[in-house]
């Protein structure tokens, strides 16, 4: 009893000093769990503008990077989209079967394979663009102009203090 007494009248630890600030605060204040939301609802925005091409948002990104780049290879393309080699690699094959992406060996590095949009892939851009242009935009609509450029400037600044494009290490 006597113990009860001397923590009731011990004050509380600052939230903002305390680990429970994190374990028993509300998500909704955690970044992790935001961005993860965030990326959810981008996501079934995305969806809901070009899901019936079977489009996901990183197949999306990948064909944006090739017909900015033109052929590439897969660790050049891996690193412009910020995903790893591996995944890159399966991406790229599944866009290959749907005739969206041809692979070839380079002339000058016979180890090293190019990957480039086929007139499909580059057709398929060309239908979608505005509306994942749009998906993007109802991502942050209920933002107002100003807070939506400040609020990519904040994204882009901790990804670039955290290690830029490159993919996450794991």
């Amino acid at each position: 009893m006597a113990e009860a007494k001397a923590s009731a009248a011990r004050p509380a630890a600052d939230p903002e000093e305390s680990d429970q600030h994190w374990r028993g605060g509300p998500l909704q204040g955690r970044p992790g769990f935001l961005i993860r939301r965030l990326h959810q609802i981008h996501t079934s925005l995305f969806a809901e503008e070009c899901g019936e091409e079977k489009v996901t948002p990183i197949m999306y990104s990948v064909l944006s990077a090739l017909a900015q780049s033109g052929p590439v290879d897969q660790t050049t393309l891996s690193a412009a989209v910020a995903i790893d080699k591996t995944n890159m690699a399966d991406i790229l094959e599944r866009l290959r079967k749907r005739g969206l992406v041809r692979r070839r060996v380079a002339l000058k590095d016979r180890r090293v394979r190019l990957a480039t949009l086929t007139d499909a892939g580059r057709e398929l851009l060309d239908r979608i663009d505005e509306r994942a242009h749009r998906a993007h935009l109802r991502t942050v609509e209920d933002l107002a102009p100003a807070e939506q450029a400040l609020f990519v400037e904040l994204m882009n600044r901790i990804v670039e203090a955290k290690g830029g494009s490159e993919p996450a290490r794991r």
